[in-house]
């Protein structure tokens, strides 16, 4: 028996994941509005056998905690400047990999912010990976991906058509996702 499908189930979680398993993609993942947002988004993930490895703030890889992001596919993302941009270094990861999915949340944070992030529209774009778009419903208690989006190059539409998709899904705190 699959522990991640049990335990959502216990919690009265949905997973609806229809997209194909794609051996290198991005699921882009909204709302992120609370640390329950991974928690779930992993168990959805792990409950249909697939794996994805995330980005996370390098602050959060401090021993031990470190050692089990690394081991659950975490990715440290320095705050500070550095000499290789952070997308450079991702279209690397897919183009010298056989396997990565890779989950992004594009808000960065949990506080509210109208501003998303688009670097995962460049990655997709420079890796020529397909972007999934997940949902993590808590109004539904639900996690859906669903659709599959591909960038057109002209990030400020793309970001505007990703935003206008998530319109329909309720974060924990509600009051701290914004699709503007």
């Amino acid at each position: 028996m699959n522990i991640s499908r049990t335990l959502l189930r216990i919690a009265g979680w949905k997973v609806n994941i229809t997209v194909p398993d794609y051996p290198k993609c991005i699921i882009c993942v909204a709302p992120h509005t609370s640390n329950w947002d991974f928690i779930i988004g992993k168990l959805a993930y792990a409950s249909v056998g697939r794996k994805a490895g995330f980005l996370m703030k390098e602050s959060w890889f401090f021993f031990p905690l470190g050692c089990f992001f690394k081991a659950i596919g975490g990715i440290p993302v320095p705050r500070r400047k550095k000499s290789a941009s952070l997308v450079d270094t991702i279209v690397n990861k897919f183009n010298t990999s056989d396997r990565i999915v890779l989950a992004i949340t594009p808000e960065g944070t949990r506080s509210r912010t109208d501003k998303w992030h688009t670097g995962f529209l460049r990655i997709a774009r420079q890796a020529n990976v397909p972007i999934m778009l997940g949902a993590i419903d808590f109004r539904k208690k639900e996690v859906s991906i669903t659709q599959e989006f591909t960038p057109t190059g002209d990030i400020d539409a793309d970001i505007i058509e990703i935003k206008n998709y998530y319109r329909g899904f309720t974060g924990k705190y509600p009051e701290k996702f914004s699709t503007d």
